[in-house]
């Protein structure tokens, strides 16, 4: 694992998504401009994409192996009129195919009709999380915050998210068009309103290496099958 993404558990891979940028342009001018997260799923332009050979997706299994897998899309548009924030977080949930009580899995919930659930941690803190930067976002842009180092620190109380980020510090990912973010799926992070607004997409895709326990299955991009 590269070091930086193992001691800060956040690491920029500059334009290196330069070179695909057409498509995503395409893709993302596809979607509803009325939402702010859209969950991308049975997209077919994505699939070639986010592969182990695909060039989003060897850049996670260079840090998970070439078993790793996309488990989850969601495009971000922020804007003026959809300028939100985010206090500090984990993402604790994951999607599979089916509901099946599996010890150590839950809760349970439902958004934009796929099953969610709360896995284990260590479950998590074998994951990887991409954002790919469709536009800039200076300082002033709403970039994304992180606590370096928390992802170390398995699932953290929700009383003590607030105490622990703000020992751990803050690091403001800025972006231009074109870089990746790749961070730990458990580290801490958060998003200010953007203090001079302007167009910040972002596609964001989490990666696993493993399969999941019992009859559980990853829900995956495709529209019918696995995850590829």
């Amino acid at each position: 694992m590269d070091s930086t993404l193992e001691q800060n558990g956040a690491v920029r891979l500059s334009r290196a998504a330069l070179s695909i940028l057409g498509v995503l342009d395409d893709l993302a001018n596809r979607q509803p401009r009325d939402r702010a997260g859209i969950r991308l799923r049975g997209i077919a332009a994505l699939t070639p994409l986010v592969t182990k050979d695909g060039p989003l997706g060897a850049l996670a299994a260079q840090e998970l192996g070439n078993g790793c897998r996309p488990v989850r899309a969601i495009l971000f548009d922020k804007t003026e009129a959809a300028n939100w924030a985010l206090g500090w977080h984990q993402d604790r949930t994951i999607v599979v195919r089916e509901r099946h009580e599996t010890p150590g899995f839950g809760p349970w919930t439902i958004k934009a009709g796929m099953i969610h659930v709360a896995p284990p941690a260590d479950l998590l803190a074998g994951m990887v999380t991409m954002r790919v930067h469709l536009d800039d976002v200076p300082a002033d842009n709403a970039p994304l915050l992180i606590a370096p180092g928390s992802h170390q620190l398995g699932r953290i109380a929700e009383a003590e998210i607030d105490r622990v980020a703000a020992r751990c510090g803050t690091i403001a990912c800025l972006a231009e068009r074109g870089d990746v973010w790749l961070y730990a799926t458990l580290i801490l992070h958060a998003s200010a309103a953007a203090a001079r607004p302007a167009r910040r997409r972002v596609l964001q895709i989490d990666f696993a290496a493993n399969d999941l326990p019992g009859e559980l299955e990853w829900l995956g991009l495709r529209g019918g099958d696995a995850a590829p």
